[in-house]
């Protein structure tokens, strides 16, 4: 069973090694979990049943039924499996397991040089802050593009009351970036410590939790600093449920894209779509993202020489034109944040680019 590797779906096993590899990436598995893995794709196809894994996995050992529950528990969350909707294990109930997926044999001779262990120079916490950075990164990308079109797109007022519309632009560009920065920062965190610490599966949780987290910050920070300055806050600004929507949005983004064949062109453009359903899902709510919140301020304070009416008309952005910039928003934040991502994970990884063709 030792003198082959195999290869399923987006996965390849190699008992020799003992290393499972997704996408070239090493997954983290209990020697006993892994042992358990290989005895089904081993037999893929054929009923495992639990007196086989109790005599070859726990080796005569005394267990419960329960222990075996946890471990196929386990490595569907390491495969992204589901028990409802089984793609790899399928459960024979009170028999045993039984892999189903297709697998690939690859012979020996036939071994070229794959991923090796993870090395320990880099230590998992370390990826997570390198992945971190990347993330923040391209949601600062997102921020410098939003502030500038927001910019350009509120400048043509403020020069018409004698501010520059050069000086509109860089407020604007500013306020964009610190939002999309601390934004990216919270989703970030929540993708790459559920990547590197808990399971690649758990990227949209990781992603809800951090987006719900940070806006509820800024949302708490801003209402404040706007009590604070002017006396009087508008209500309805972005906030926890927003960042937990988006959030969700970026983070099955980055499942998908984690999972897709293709270019890394085609991945980011897919969890940009994704992000931009999270966005008009947000309006759909009743929520607000950046543009939504400037268009509010805006009314709350007749006297800025911020608004939209202008470019959009007299509705500004609570009109058809805010499912429009919020698509826009969160294809954008979605794309660049995950884009970053995708081409550090990936660079994390270089000798998973060299795996022959035969995989």
């Amino acid at each position: 069973m030792t003198d082959c590797r195999y290869r399923f779906d987006r996965f390849v096993l190699d008992p020799a090694e003992r290393l499972l590899l997704d996408d070239g990436r090493p997954v983290d598995l209990s020697p006993r979990y892994l042992d358990a893995l290989i005895l089904m794709v081993g037999e893929a196809g054929s009923l495992v049943t639990k007196d086989r894994f109790h005599d070859e996995v726990w080796r005569g050992i005394p267990v419960t039924d329960e222990a075996l529950t946890q471990c196929i528990r386990a490595l569907r969350r390491s495969l992204g499996d589901d028990a409802a909707r089984p793609r790899f294990i399928a459960t024979a109930p009170k028999h045993g397991y039984r892999f189903i997926a297709p697998v690939d044999r690859i012979a020996a001779d036939a071994r070229a040089p794959t991923v090796a262990a993870p090395d320990p120079a880099r230590p998992a916490w370390r990826t997570t802050m390198l992945l971190f950075g990347a993330g923040v990164l391209g949601a600062g990308a997102a921020g410098i593009v939003g502030g500038l079109l927001y910019g350009i797109a509120a400048g043509g007022r403020a020069a018409g009351t004698g501010i520059g519309g050069a000086s509109t632009i860089i407020v604007m560009l500013w306020l964009t970036l610190a939002v999309a920065l601390m934004g990216g920062a919270g989703v970030s965190a929540g993708i790459a410590v559920a990547m590197r610490w808990v399971s690649p599966g758990w990227r949209i949780l990781g992603g809800a939790l951090g987006g719900l987290l940070v806006g509820g910050l800024v949302n708490l920070v801003g209402l404040d600093a706007f009590d604070l300055l002017l006396g009087r806050s508008p209500a309805g600004i972005t906030g926890a449920p927003e960042g937990l929507l988006l959030g969700a949005g970026v983070g099955a983004g980055a499942f998908a894209a984690a999972r897709w064949r293709g270019s890394l062109v085609r991945a980011t453009a897919l969890a940009g779509l994704i992000g931009a359903a999270a966005a008009v899902a947000v309006i759909l709510l009743g929520g607000r993202l950046m543009g939504g919140s400037l268009d509010l301020l805006a009314r709350s304070f007749p006297d800025s020489r911020l608004a939209f009416a202008r470019l959009f008309g007299p509705a500004g952005l609570s009109g058809g034109a805010g499912y429009v910039t919020a698509a826009l928003e969160g294809l954008l934040f979605a794309a660049c944040l995950n884009g970053a991502m995708q081409l550090a994970e990936r660079r994390l990884a270089p000798a998973a680019r060299q795996q022959p063709t035969a995989f």
